[in-house]
């Protein structure tokens, strides 16, 4: 068997991805569970969070977001048995790459997979659905009535952000970053959020959202970056896409949540004194964080359930499935393309979510 890794020889550099062979699986421990794999997302590798948490490796495994068939189950396993179909994300430390047929995974990181829902749309949602319930559900607690901003909604994110939040009864507003993005945003079902088109640098986000809202204010916001310094201090592409931090600041509502992926986000002391002013929070949305701590682990499974279980047709026995989601996938790839299209992605050059099927 083949398994896909990835490698980088020197800090800054760029990392390559090579198809090591593998030798036979050891044996199924207690609570390890054998995975035929049908299908695997690529996400991009964060080298820098694996260094800052020391997991940092000459090799390092690709694709996280795997769906399956159960082979064989361990001796002390209570959740599967063989031939259950699951899902899964592993986890940030694993050894296991979900490039490859088969893998043992820990039992306390897969959960069933709905009957309707196919293998690639499963592992391509996965961790869309997890950051999106994460941001609205755990972080903002969106509920009928308040407007949510997305910024980028054309990507696979915030495809989903949006999807889940209309589905809460919000009120949507979104950027886009071209036209294609705005005629896809303009496709989605059901209609309604408003789409702000930014890719020619023009439109003022903060007054269109003002706007928008009656001089309200947006209540939450998730952004996709932003910018901290002025344009000339920043790459032109980024500047020209991205909001400042300031504005997003001016267009938070009052008691308004601002749901970050800004890692190096700095905050002034008058940016501070701003979001006082308005009694305002600030969230950093790590989806890595849920697996930190075992206290966290039910509510962990109830999201990855609730990220597949987004896409199934309507269901009288579950309120969250009121309609169908659309996520933002390519289409399927084969085996051997999975290491042309993980250099894709690591450049951050994929703008659909790129899935293997086996």
């Amino acid at each position: 068997m083949k398994a896909l890794y990835g490698q980088q020889n020197s800090p800054g550099e760029e990392m390559t991805f090579v198809f090591q062979e593998r030798e036979n699986l050891p044996a199924t421990s207690e609570h390890e569970v054998k995975v035929q794999v049908r299908a695997c997302a690529l996400s991009w590798v964060d080298t820098k969070l694996l260094s800052e948490v020391k997991l940092k490796k000459e090799l390092v495994p690709v694709g996280r977001e795997i769906s399956g068939v159960v082979l064989e189950v361990g001796s002390k396993v209570t959740f599967f048995q063989p031939d259950d179909e699951v899902v899964g994300i592993l986890p940030l430390d694993s050894e296991e790459s979900g490039v490859c047929e088969v893998i043992l995974v820990h039992e306390h990181y897969l959960v069933h997979k709905p009957d309707k829902v196919c293998w690639v749309e499963a592992a391509g949602t996965l961790r869309d659905g997890l950051r999106a319930y994460t941001a609205l559900h755990y972080l903002a607690q969106v509920c009928p009535g308040r407007s949510v901003l997305v910024l980028d909604g054309a990507s696979p994110f915030g495809t989903i952000a949006i999807q889940l939040a209309q589905h809460r009864g919000a009120k949507v507003i979104s950027t886009a970053h071209s036209l294609e993005d705005k005629q896809y945003l303009e496709r989605l079902r059901p209609a309604g959020a408003r789409v702000i088109d930014v890719s020619h640098g023009k439109i003022d986000v903060a007054e269109s959202c003002l706007e928008e809202t009656a001089g309200l204010g947006v209540d939450i916001v998730l952004d996709a970056g932003v910018r901290l310094f002025s344009a000339e201090d920043e790459p032109a592409p980024r500047s020209q896409l991205l909001p400042h931090k300031h504005d997003i600041i001016t267009l938070l509502g009052a008691g308004g949540h601002w749901i970050t992926t800004e890692r190096n986000l700095q905050l002034d002391p008058p940016d501070s004194h701003s979001l006082f002013l308005k009694g305002a929070t600030v969230s950093f949305l790590n989806d890595e964080v849920w697996n930190l701590s075992s206290v966290q682990q039910g509510k962990y499974l109830d999201i990855l359930w609730c990220s597949c279980g987004i896409l199934t047709a309507p269901s009288s026995e579950n309120h969250f499935l009121l309609f169908h989601f659309r996520p933002q996938l390519d289409e399927p790839i084969p085996l051997y393309e999975a290491k042309v299209s993980m250099e894709i992605v690591q450049k951050n050059q994929a703008r659909k979510r790129q899935v293997i099927q086996f």
